[in-house]
């Protein structure tokens, strides 16, 4: 099924999910490797597909014109006609403002979505090539009303790797970091009502909303258990991240203390079959 992003719920209270997960896509135009986007894609929605608790909707975010195969059950495509980004990767330039750019444009897209969705209890936004615990919509369901969850400990994974390593600082390095009650995002009638501010800060960045959210006195509480794998290291990946080992294992700091060193060492997991049903990843 197909919605375009208008400004109408969809969803009404009587069969509001516990949790709907927004999964934003660029611009295909911002992508160099399109079908290998795709194939990242369907293995996010397919790890969102395997959750155990069956209230749950998945919106994906995508211009008109790309083209998206078939998802599975419980998803649906929000189709948006935003331009490409034109500051989309990193490069020598302005930093700052290529960051503000990718901020707006992802902010954009996630708002799309969360208004197409109408009523649900929670609302997390994945970025499009992550992988999240299949537990997540059972601890919002048996914890419903609570203000939401903040990921502290989560996995980074090189893709195609056999390890990854359990991060204890998750939410500061990942977008798909957050589930948050869907009240608390005070989602606007329509996106051109959206201050470009509350787009950026609340939407299209997952490093500054905990503390907006706390100095408005909805403090997140942490997830009990390792919520979702950020994917590095791959050429699609916006934040050019290198890979697990060099980017957190092995490092100019680490290679200074020992001590970080092995403490990071043993934080390394073998990517076995219990890890990767954890997260519906497929070996």
């Amino acid at each position: 099924m197909i919605l375009e992003a208008i400004d109408k719920p969809q969803v009404s209270e009587t069969d509001a999910p516990v949790v709907t997960f927004i999964v934003p896509v660029r611009h295909q135009d911002n992508s160099k490797d399109w079908p290998a986007l795709i194939v990242r894609l369907m293995q996010t929605v397919q790890s969102i597909a395997a959750q155990t608790h069956a209230s749950w909707r998945g919106l994906v975010v995508a211009n008109v014109g790309a083209q998206i195969p078939p998802l599975p059950r419980g998803f649906e495509v929000v189709r948006v006609t935003y331009p490409p980004n034109q500051l989309h990767d990193l490069g020598a330039g302005d930093k700052e403002a290529m960051y503000e750019a990718f901020r707006l444009d992802k902010g954009r897209r996630v708002l799309s979505g969360m208004i197409a969705a109408g009523q649900t209890g929670y609302f997390m936004i994945v970025d499009d090539d992550d992988f999240v615990s299949r537990d997540i919509v059972a601890h919002a369901a048996r914890n419903y009303g609570a203000n939401g969850w903040t990921i502290e400990n989560g996995f980074i994974w090189s893709e195609g790797g056999r390890l990854a390593f359990l991060h204890s600082h998750f939410a500061t390095f990942c977008g798909t970091s957050h589930v948050i009650r869907s009240d608390l995002y005070s989602v606007p009638a329509s996106v051109a009502e959206a201050d470009e501010d509350y787009i950026k800060t609340m939407l299209g960045s997952h490093v500054r909303i905990e503390a907006i959210l706390e100095a408005q006195g909805f403090a997140l509480e942490p997830l009990p258990f390792p919520g979702a794998i950020y994917r590095v290291g791959h050429a699609g990946a916006h934040s050019k991240s290198r890979g697990m080992i060099r980017n957190f294992v092995i490092n100019k700091s680490t290679l200074r203390s020992p001590a970080l060193l092995l403490n990071n060492v043993s934080k390394l997991r073998f990517v076995s079959r219990n890890l990767a049903d954890a997260f519906g990843m497929s070996l």
